[in-house]
Formats: structure tokens, sequence, C-alpha cells
């Protein structure tokens, strides 16, 4: 249902010189690079505020991390753009890939490792960082597995965790026994110069009391958290931590109302379950903040390493931090964890099966690790593509309605679909002339229960600039903007939520 919303309209810009301004390439109109370049700059300014992060994450984010609202803000950004390039170069590059990471308090810098120079340049016009380094991360992939399989017979006690690292472009022992150490890395015949020992007293436990966003109790005693809501068929139910309980045992809600079963398990080795809810729950694409609010997830991209993350549990509430590595494996005084993936975020007992999640993705569920939420600590998370994949479940995240079918009266009207946090630019993914100076009217009806936005940009010769503005926390926005002669286009962004939109727009 269309509502008109608050509009926000900046000035004209004033232009000391006239001079034939250059038209926007269709490139520029397509991708929208100005906001945050795939240049790895940082972003600041007006550019870093078009992306909203979910309520509650902002203030976690500058608490645990040290960072300005703006700083964050621009993170976020940055991370989001770096996400798509990273997994573009990584198809690219093939077997020469070897890992990347990104840098700055901001993450303004994507580095992408290679052992091929010859990918430089490319690398470089993509607006990533190369590194040249001697080992493909399929090799050290490969270390880390023969360590997996030596785990079992020849890792010791005071050896619980060992990761690939790639910006050391080695495999990453920890122990607080560097000679037992090495005795376990000669058992499993890797080759020794791959593999690097760090002496550490990190001795991680499994978090045994504890949820994610909403506290579950198991058989009326134990109590853990929800990771993320999911669907099997059209059977409801909800991933967590697989110490958390075994198959068949029964659940009850943070509210200790009947809740459901669990229907599957495995710990140590994995640390997954999942929950079938009964009659009386319904799954929702929902995580607690720790605030009173919900982040509202809308899909599951995997974080890239250095990327912010935050973490929802019961006993410390919301807490954020970066991703460390991937593919870790940790060992429990109960077995080792394979392929889970080590932060810096803290967590507490009771924080244990609980909700990782970057931006609006969801990424894993806690399973343990070390220290505490008031000198810091490491903690460890199972991710949640793997849970969903040997399950064969399907997160559930926010879906979408047939287009709305406001902005009528307008010059010309377009529909798309957008998933939360994403943009779209219209008309068709291009921009406008105008010939004349006059009167720019945009209009946006997106569907019920989302927060849609929309703005009116400029191009400048060189950049595209926010000119006007509907911000509103609803999903339906108008702006109206008096501007000179020029090229324009306007960016339809969900800030929260996702589904079908139709926009209108009529110009002087």
């Amino acid at each position: 249902m269309l509502r008109r919303r608050t509009v926000t309209t900046a000035c004209a810009l004033a232009i000391s010189a006239i001079t034939l301004m250059a038209a926007p390439t269709t490139a520029e109109a397509d991708t929208g690079t100005t906001d945050a370049a795939a240049t790895g700059s940082s972003v600041t300014g007006s550019s870093a505020t078009t992306i909203k992060p979910p309520p509650g994450m902002l203030d976690a984010m500058r608490r645990d991390l040290g960072l300005s609202a703006e700083q964050a803000q621009a993170r976020l950004l940055n991370e989001s753009r770096a996400a798509a390039v990273e997994s573009r170069l990584r198809k690219q590059l093939r077997d020469a890939f070897a890992g990347s990471w990104l840098t700055g308090d901001t993450s303004s810098t994507l580095v992408i490792a290679t052992t091929d120079a010859s990918k430089a340049s490319a690398i470089s016009a993509s607006g990533a960082r190369p590194q040249i380094v001697g080992r493909t991360l399929a090799s050290l992939t490969a270390a880390k597995e023969a360590l997996d399989k030596a785990a079992a017979s020849a890792a010791p006690k005071s050896t619980p965790i060992w990761h690939v690292d790639v910006r050391s472009n080695s495999v990453v022992v920890l122990t607080s026994q560097p000679a037992e150490a090495e005795a376990f890395i000669a058992a499993s015949g890797v080759d020794k110069s791959a593999v690097r020992v760090e002496q550490s007293a990190e001795q991680p436990r499994v978090l045994y009391d504890a949820r994610g966003g909403d506290a579950y109790y198991i058989n009326n005693s134990a109590r853990c958290s929800i990771g993320f809501p999911v669907t099997r068929g059209g059977q409801g139910g909800f991933v967590s931590a697989g110490h958390c309980g075994n198959a068949g045992d029964s659940t009850a809600g943070y509210n200790r109302v009947a809740q459901g079963t669990f229907q599957a398990s495995s710990f140590p080795t994995n640390d997954y379950s999942w929950v079938a809810l009964n009659s009386g729950w319904t799954p929702q694409p929902w995580v607690n903040n720790g605030s009173g609010g919900n982040v509202t997830v809308s899909g599951s991209t995997v974080a890239v390493e250095g990327a912010s993350i935050c973490r929802s549990g019961s006993t410390t509430g919301w807490h954020c931090g970066t991703v460390q590595q991937r593919n870790t494996s940790v060992t429990y005084a109960e077995g080792t964890v394979y392929e889970v993936t080590r932060t810096n975020v803290c967590a507490e007992p009771g924080d244990s099966g609980g909700s990782f999640i970057s931006g609006s993705q969801a990424q894993g569920v806690t399973s343990g690790g070390s220290g505490n939420c008031t000198s810091g600590g490491t903690t460890y998370f199972q991710p949640v593509n793997e849970i969903l994949s040997a399950y064969g479940l399907t997160l559930v995240t926010s879906g979408g309605n047939p287009p709305p079918t406001g902005c009528s009266g307008y010059q010309q009207t377009f529909s798309g679909s957008l998933t939360s946090g994403a943009s779209a630019y219209q008309p068709n993914g291009s921009y406008y002339q105008s010939t004349v100076s006059g009167t720019h009217s945009g209009c946006l009806d997106g569907p019920d229960g989302v927060d849609f936005d929309l703005y009116l940009q400029k191009w400048n010769g060189s950049t595209w600039v926010n000119v006007a503005s509907g911000t509103s926390s609803g999903p339906d926005e108008t702006v109206t903007y008096s501007g000179t002669a020029g090229y324009y286009r306007y960016r339809v962004h969900a800030y929260s939520g996702s589904g079908s939109y139709t926009m209108g727009l009529s110009k002087p």
C-alpha cells in the first residue's frame, strides 16, 4: 500500500565555470561505484550514510571495534562491495588463488593473494591489492586436512587449534607445548615448511548454558540458544550447536512452553544440530539484537576474512568483532571439531548455539571459545551453510510479495525486486538526461513490512552525488528536486526487508 513519506531535498550545486561535462558511462550507471568505489578507498561523508545498518549493530560495532558511527557505516558498505569483488576474482584466478582478507579500520582495502605474478594487474584493475605468495589456498587446505586426518591419534591436548592463515600463507598450529605440536605435525606427514607453530595458552571449551537469539531448554534442564530458523519441506525448525542435545531430546522455549524435538545432531567432528518445531511455534527470519529489537536475516553469503561480524547470546547479549580465519580445527575436551570459523568476538557460558551474523547475512552458530567479555576472548562458530547442506534445510529469510501498484500518474514507472541490503538503479539500471532546468519527482512503492529508501543522484562530471532522498522507516517514499540540466538516476535501496517494488519518475 502506498503511503507518502518524508522528503529531503538538497539544493542544486553551483558550478563556478561552464565546462563540457562528459556523460556517465553505462558501467558507472549500473554499478553505482561512487558510494564505495570498488577501488578499495574508504567511504566517508554522505556516501557512507546511504547504508543503514540493522538496529543495534552500529552501537555494538562502535563499542567493540572502536569505530565512530561514520566509520562503522563505511565499513559495512566496503565489506558488502568487497564480497562481490572477492567472489569474482576467486573464480578468475582459479588454481592460482591463495586467499583474501580486508584491512583498515573501515575495511577499505581488499587484499587478494595469488601465486601467479602475471595476475597482479588484473587484481589491481578490479580495485583490490595483489599480494604474491608461494602457496595456493588449495595447497594450504590440503596441508590443514593432513593435520585433520592425524588429529584422532596424534593431536595432543596441548595443541587444540590449527587453521589456514591466508595472511601468512601458512597453516598455523596453536599450542602451549611447541615440542608436542612439532611431533603432531611430523606424525601427520605434512610439509613442515607450510606449517607455523605459535605459542598459545588458549583452551577452548564448549559453552553449554547458552542461547543464540532466544533461549531454549533441553529436556527441562540444560539451556542453549536458537541459531537460525529453518524449514524442511513444510516443517519449521531451527539450527543450533550439536553439543546442545541429541536426536530425540525435547525442547522448551524461552517461556518454558513445549517447543520441539531434536531431529539430528553431530558433535564432535561437527558441532551442529536441528530442532523441529511443533505447531505452536513459527520460525521467523530474525536475530535478537540484544536491545529489544530484531536483525532481519536476508541470506547466508559468507563474509570475507577480516570482515566485521556480530554474535547474539543470552548471557552476554550482542557483541561484535571480526572474522579471523575460516577453515579452523579446534579441539575441545570432547574431541576435535573441523572447518569452524575463528573470530575475536567474545562469548561466555550461556552463549552457545547463538547466531553469528555479518550485516544481514547469516554466518553460523556459536560452538565454543576461550576468554570472556570482560577481558576479551576468541569464539568459534560452525558455518550455517554446512548445516543447511548436511540436513537439507532452507534458511528462513525475509521474503517478498508481488510488485505494489502505486506510483500512478508519473511519466515512467518501473518494477523490480530487492533483497535486504541491496540496491537497484532506475531507469533500467542506467540514467536519464534532462536538457532543461526544472522539477524532478520520484515515487517508491514497496511491500508492507520493509524499509526501502529512494535517492535521486546527479552526475557531477566524475561521480554520482545524492541530491534528494526519501529515507523514512517505511516502504514508501517520494522525492522532489529543482535542478539544472544534467544526467540523473534513482537509487532504490532495501535498508531492511526484501520484496518487489514499483518506482515512478517524472522529469522536466
